[in-house]
């Protein structure tokens, strides 16, 4: 992945030049980055430690040819800082200082990755909270609704048994009376003897009047 960075950034340096002026400029030494690019585009630089922090990195790289040490401080695919050093120990101490710094300035990247995957759960998980609320809510009027339907149904099935209660109540008491009627009857009909219904004494005839009564017999004999 580091020479497809090196790749990239050199091939970025040779797209970019700098701008002509009108005069020539006096070609000096190649600059340390100059150098670097080109080491990466002959393939001379050996890459002995490379280190990233999110979109950061440090590389420690070594030219055997000259024994020269390169390390470099880059971010994405862009160098920032390359030191030459023909000292190991130097190259080392650099290189742990470039590994401290991307550590610092990763910490604002690690961080927002963090809070952006943190954001994007906690919606996710508010989305799925809203959801189960409104099945939950759904649910408790559903059965809101099936508990009054049951508590109509159940006033309604008071009702009838309070009439039906009447309506036994009635048809006992007829029963009872008809059972009675029935045994009064059948004893009457069990009863060997024979009775005959009673019979009413005539009313005297009345008197008829042929002569005076005695009364009227004495009254005249005075």
């Amino acid at each position: 992945m580091l020479a497809m960075i090196f790749v990239y950034a050199a091939a970025s340096a040779a797209d970019n030049p700098a701008p002509a002026t009108s005069a020539p400029a006096a070609q000096g030494p190649a600059s340390i980055v100059d150098d670097f690019h080109q080491l990466i585009d002959s393939h001379q630089l050996t890459e002995l430690r490379t280190t990233y922090n999110s979109s950061y990195g440090a590389s420690l790289l070594f030219q055997p040819d000259k024994l020269n040490y390169y390390v470099a401080l880059f971010h994405g695919k862009d160098f920032w800082r390359v030191i030459r050093t023909g000292s190991y120990d130097e190259a080392q101490n650099v290189y742990h200082t470039f590994v401290s710094q991307t550590e610092e300035l990763a910490k604002v990247d690690i961080d927002t990755l963090r809070l952006q995957a943190t954001k994007q759960y906690t919606d996710h998980v508010v989305q799925m909270n809203q959801q189960h609320l409104q099945n939950l809510e759904r649910d408790a009027e559903y059965q809101r609704q099936q508990a009054q339907q049951v508590a109509a149904q159940q006033q309604q099935a008071e009702q009838q048994s309070s009439s039906l209660t009447a309506d036994l109540r009635a048809s006992n008491n007829e029963l009872d009376a008809v059972q009675e009627r029935i045994r009064a009857l059948e004893e009457q009909e069990s009863n060997p003897t024979l009775t005959l219904p009673k019979q009413e004494a005539p009313a005297p005839a009345p008197a008829t009047s042929v002569g005076p009564t005695p009364a009227a017999q004495t009254a005249s004999t005075r």
